[in-house]
């Protein structure tokens, strides 16, 4: 505004200057020397007005990182879905570190008692119960994020659960300057199997995990080491990753070992069909081993046996899913479809011992082949209002308990859950969710759970994954 105002009125001065009687009377050299000073006025607040424009495209540049991380893209295409990327040293990371906070507190109407919660057939994986009853807070996160230098990247998430204890949920460097499309990242972090898995929990389009994520990786797995990602150079998106860790993530155990613990290996593809359609598939294995892995198991005679299997886990994984928005217009309206499958063998030595002094009992040969699946659609009818219904499903399958069947059922029971959910989205910094679900995860019991969530970001907080 000052700019355009000293131009117009140094036009204005101009004018009254040629049109006025004395310079119509000066002589050449006063009229000389008027256009000189004119001439040097103008190219004086040419150049000053050229030097503005060039901070206001500094500024641009430095800033357009920050607006893209903040808000996602309105439909993502999904070569870049999972493509691992730096941030810029510029924007958010200028304030080196980003520091974000995720809040999240919950109401829980449970018609089973949680502190009773369990998967029939499945061995105990960790804490998997919905919470318990009445009103509750969530867990909560603390981000910390930067460029550390040319080179690496660093992540720090701090959970706060509602048990006031604290826990580093991830704690990675990425090395930036990998060439060939590679990005090594090392430290604590969510593995990349399967689609959901290192996805945050705020992220999920329901307020909890899927059951074969809650049997086979006890909700989420992470890895302490390890993981390479590539990129192939390819018109459709196509990535390879690979992680090495120590392994104590169900359904592993501490082993007290030098050397790796487990590996997962995982291929990802997907593309675009068409300016409306979206998709990705991946398929992932995971190795590692377990040394006494104990819990309670009810025995034929009704017992609270104590129990115990020592040796290797295998799980294999396929994923799916599709997107849909008209024209690519995500904010209107959008369809996903997701969905996964696991399936898992194990096989080594399992104790039985019904006085609950484990080692001085019966040992035996053990060989177990478990699966499930879920598939779950979500449905944004209006910009911010989305409705969802998900269906999951556990096959106990056949396990071979050697000679301790003589003391220990086969199991026969498929637990499985109906789930329905509808959320609104004022903004990409909150969310208030309601959610039903009726569970059978035991023969005879039906868990009527009724959800009301809230999720509330604070801060400058990343895109999510495709």
């Amino acid at each position: 505004m000052t700019v355009s105002r000293f131009v117009w009125a140094t036009g204005a001065l101009a004018l009254t200057l040629l049109t006025s009687p004395a310079v119509r009377a000066a002589t050449d050299a006063e009229l000389a020397d008027i256009r000189e000073q004119i001439r040097q006025l103008k190219e004086s607040y040419e150049a000053r007005i050229q030097a503005l424009e060039q901070r206001l495209k500094a500024a641009e540049t430095r800033t357009a990182p920050s607006v893209a991380e903040q808000q996602p893209p309105t439909a993502p295409p999904a070569a870049a879905a999972s493509a691992p990327a730096a941030p810029p040293a510029s924007g958010i990371s200028a304030f080196n570190p980003a520091i974000s906070a995720v809040l999240q507190g919950t109401y829980n109407n449970l018609s089973q008692d949680p502190n009773k919660y369990a998967l029939s057939g499945f061995a105990p994986s960790g804490d998997i119960a919905p919470g318990k009853r009445g009103f509750s807070l969530g867990e909560s996160e603390l981000a910390l994020s930067a460029n550390v230098d040319d080179k690496f990247f660093g992540n720090l998430i701090i959970s706060l659960t509602p048990e006031n204890t604290v826990s580093v949920e991830e704690a990675y460097g990425l090395y930036t300057a990998a060439p060939y499309g590679l990005a090594p990242k090392f430290g604590r972090f969510f593995s990349g199997l399967g689609y959901m898995n290192d996805q945050h929990q705020h992220a999920w389009d329901f307020v909890d995990a899927p059951l074969v994520y809650q049997a086979f990786l006890g909700g989420q797995y992470d890895v302490d080491g390890l993981q390479l990602k590539w990129v192939a150079p390819t018109d459709e998106f196509l990535e390879f990753g690979g992680e090495l860790g120590n392994g104590e993530g169900f359904p592993g155990t501490q082993r007290n070992k030098n050397g790796v613990g487990s590996g997962i290996a995982y291929v990802h593809a997907g593309g675009d069909l068409g300016p409306s359609n979206s998709w990705r598939a991946g398929l992932s294995y995971l190795q590692t081993r377990a040394r006494n892995r104990n819990y309670s198991q009810i025995d034929l005679s009704g017992n609270d046996a104590q129990v115990g299997f020592s040796g290797s886990s295998q799980l294999a994984v396929a994923d799916f899913v599709w997107k849909y928005a008209p024209n690519g217009n995500a904010r209107e309206t959008n369809f996903k479809l997701q969905g996964e499958y696991m399936w898992r063998r194990e096989s080594g030595d399992f104790t039985y011992d019904r006085d609950g002094a484990l080692g001085l009992t019966n040992t035996s040969s053990y060989g177990a082949r478990q699966s499930g699946w879920y598939l779950q659609g979500v449905y944004q009818f209006m910009p911010t209002w989305r409705v969802g219904a998900r269906y999951d499903w556990l096959n106990p399958g056949n396990v071979n308990y050697g000679s301790n069947a003589t003391y220990l059922a086969n199991p026969t029971f498929h637990p499985e859950r109906w789930s329905t959910m509808l959320d609104w989205t004022p903004s990409e910094f909150s969310r208030l969710r309601v959610q039903f679900q009726q569970a059978r995860l035991a023969p005879g019991i039906t868990d009527n759970e009724f959800f009301v969530q809230y999720i509330l970001t604070l801060g400058a907080h990343g895109a999510h994954k495709f």
